[in-house]
């Protein structure tokens, strides 16, 4: 995986198939926990994978697909959270006003990031105009695997980055019987901080874009 760079015009990330194949599937898991449609996975990504890699691969995404949107889901709260935390009428009558038009909003963003990801070959392009929306489809995937992953602060954060330090010490002495690891926590541990790198990198193509005009 290579970060976004300039390249003729456009932020070009570069991926391998398999990171294109997560990427997109958690992308379209995130749209359909907005209560979107299904985006569709008859695409290059998924035509090209065997059943039972796939299986393997998306086994620790599964928990995103069993709840679809319903309002005490701590995923969507983050998405889409309350205007008020003290004043429940003035926070359901904002929701009832914004939260279509929002839901609306965000599916279409990750829609046309999965779009992206669907095209042939290593490369994740995105437009100059698209920059910043993407940037910000990529925050609603990160807030949904910070919720799975009980992320409320910094020290949090700093845990999860220990448990993936301390499963990259694991896979390297052979240690699993030694060492307690979450190999699913670690493996969405390490997918968040692949997303939160590869936007850190967009928006700073962005910020380029806008110092150069």
């Amino acid at each position: 995986m290579k970060g976004f760079t300039a390249r003729e015009g456009a932020a070009v990330a570069e991926l391998d198939d398999e990171e294109r194949m997560v990427i997109a599937r958690i992308v379209a898991d995130v749209g359909l926990l907005l209560g979107g449609e299904q985006f569709g996975m008859d695409s290059p990504i998924d035509r090209d994978a065997g059943a039972d890699e796939a299986d393997e691969i998306f086994r620790h995404l599964r928990g995103l697909e069993e709840s679809l949107a319903e309002p005490d889901d701590p995923a969507v709260l983050r998405l889409l959270p309350s205007a008020s935390k003290d004043d429940r009428d003035v926070a359901d009558e904002f929701r009832r006003l914004t939260e279509h038009d929002l839901r609306d909003l965000k599916v279409a963003r990750l829609r046309t990031m999965w779009a992206q990801l669907s095209e042939d070959g290593p490369d994740w392009a995105v437009a100059p105009a698209d920059a910043m929306s993407t940037a910000a489809a990529l925050t609603d995937v990160r807030l949904v695997l910070a919720s799975r992953l009980r992320l409320a602060s910094d020290e949090d954060a700093e845990r999860l980055h220990a448990e993936i330090d301390l499963a990259t010490h694991v896979l390297a002495t052979d240690a699993e019987d030694d060492l307690d690891v979450d190999p699913e926590r670690v493996w969405l541990g390490m997918l968040y901080q692949a997303l939160t790198w590869l936007q850190e990198s967009l928006v700073q193509f962005a910020m380029e874009e806008d110092a150069g005009e």
